[in-house]
């Protein structure tokens, strides 16, 4: 079962409850966006596990002009997954149709943070965001539960840094 606007008590730091809540999800904003500076390490057991460096975008004007790329966005939004629940992001559609996405993982019951997503923007003219852009939806999905959550390196990320 996904849930709509029963996800509400799994999401805090809404800038506004009325405009993010939609039928089967909810919409997420733009925090923070960042540029990669170097390459990233990924392996099997994580021992050799680097993430690459990055290096915060700020707007101008309240906007943020992207080029075509990469870009990681931490969301505005704090999630909390049910240990009998998982989460999906999607990209909103509007930001299909001005030929970007947004790329996720799954997150696991347990997970508590400002999550991050890969926006990849793939218009050869670039796109335009504004501070606080609702670009991703999140939903819900009822799962099986489990006794321990998910307790990752990534458990509580973004909550200690500026929102």
């Amino acid at each position: 079962m996904i849930l709509g606007s029963r996800a509400l008590g799994f999401i805090e730091n809404f800038i506004s409850k009325n405009v993010q809540v939609q039928p089967n999800g909810v919409d997420l904003t733009i925090g923070e966006l960042y540029g990669f500076i170097e390459a990233g390490v990924l392996d099997f057991d994580n021992s050799l596990r680097k993430l690459p460096r990055t290096e915060r975008l700020l707007p101008e004007n309240g906007r943020y002009k992207l080029n075509p790329g990469s870009y990681l966005i931490r969301y505005r939004e704090i999630v909390k997954v049910p240990l009998d629940h998982v989460a999906i992001v999607l990209p909103r559609s509007s930001l299909l149709r001005m030929g970007a996405t947004i790329f996720t993982a799954l997150y696991d019951a347990g997970y508590q943070g400002r999550a991050v997503g890969l926006l990849a923007v793939f218009n050869p003219y670039g796109i335009v965001l504004t501070e606080n852009a609702r670009i991703a939806q999140i939903i819900f999905i009822k799962a099986e539960k489990v006794e321990r959550g998910y307790s990752g390196t990534y458990q509580y990320e973004g909550l200690e840094e500026s929102k």
